[in-house]
């Protein structure tokens, strides 16, 4: 049987080296299509920033205030000076946060939010006094962090006042020295946070006399030698079975909460 000749091989080769016509009809259309979605996204990104920048719809209209309790909201919106006007999109919160905390150090936390289309949001957690320091005719508000924070006209009620009053003894001095009054402070306020609840609504004074020489005063003429501001949880449990124990005692002592004692009637 005779095989192909020259010239059908030739007709075979020719077709085999063509690609397929469908293929050809494909790449116009689908180029035209990338090219488009190009272009959409470009209009699509210009006309976003825009909207964020240029436009007026997304610009800040108005500042709220919420969680101060001594604070007015006018004191925050001032500290925080919120470009009002500008583009929201481009509002540095945390430089409002920095300025707020700067201005305001009543203000323990604040989270500055974005409220779309034309808000800036406050929220503001405020320090809470749990000692005050008498300086001169005003009173000192101390933290749970031992921070000075605010100085006030009058003390605020039910907080109790912290009396450093280093003993003049060579002990003292020396505990003076070596933990600073800071640190002193600090124990007061460790002190006054381990105080059962019973116990803190009537304590008027924390004395301190050195690191280890911490007491209470409290509103009946009572008094409560503490020590210093270590194993806490237990010198209150302890406090709160020798005051059961002993009703009519004037004096206890917790300092040593596994040997207690108590005084006076």
């Amino acid at each position: 049987m005779a095989g192909p000749t020259t010239a059908e091989r030739g007709e075979r080769q020719q077709e085999s080296s063509d690609p397929p016509l469908p293929r050809r009809r494909l790449r116009l259309p689908r180029l035209r299509t990338m090219i488009i979605f190009a272009v959409v996204l470009a209009l699509l990104g210009v006309g976003s920033v825009w909207l964020l920048y240029g436009s007026q719809w997304l610009r800040v209209e108005r500042v709220t205030v919420s969680g101060t309790r001594v604070l007015t909201s006018a004191q925050v919106r001032q500290a925080a000076d919120v470009p009002v006007g500008a583009p929201l999109v481009s509002v540095d919160t945390d430089a409002i946060e920095a300025r707020l905390r700067r201005k305001l150090p009543r203000i323990d936390a604040v989270d500055v939010v974005r409220s779309w289309p034309h808000g800036i949001g406050l929220k503001v957690v405020e320090r809470t006094p749990v000692l005050i320091v008498q300086s001169g005719g005003k009173f000192v508000e101390v933290d749970d962090e031992g921070v000075r924070f605010a100085t006030v006209p009058e003390p605020p009620k039910g907080v109790p006042a912290l009396e450093l009053t280093p003993a003049r003894s060579s002990s003292a001095a020396a505990s003076l020295r070596r933990f600073g009054e800071r640190r002193l402070v600090r124990e007061a306020v460790r002190v006054a946070g381990a105080v059962p609840a019973v116990v803190a609504r009537h304590t008027l004074v924390v004395k301190v006399r050195s690191y280890d020489d911490i007491s209470l005063e409290l509103s009946d003429g009572r008094t409560v030698a503490w020590g210093s501001g270590e194993k806490g949880a237990a010198k209150a449990r302890t406090l709160t079975a020798l005051m059961k124990a002993s009703p009519d005692a004037r004096y206890f002592d917790v300092s040593v909460p596994t040997a207690p004692a108590s005084a006076g009637s």
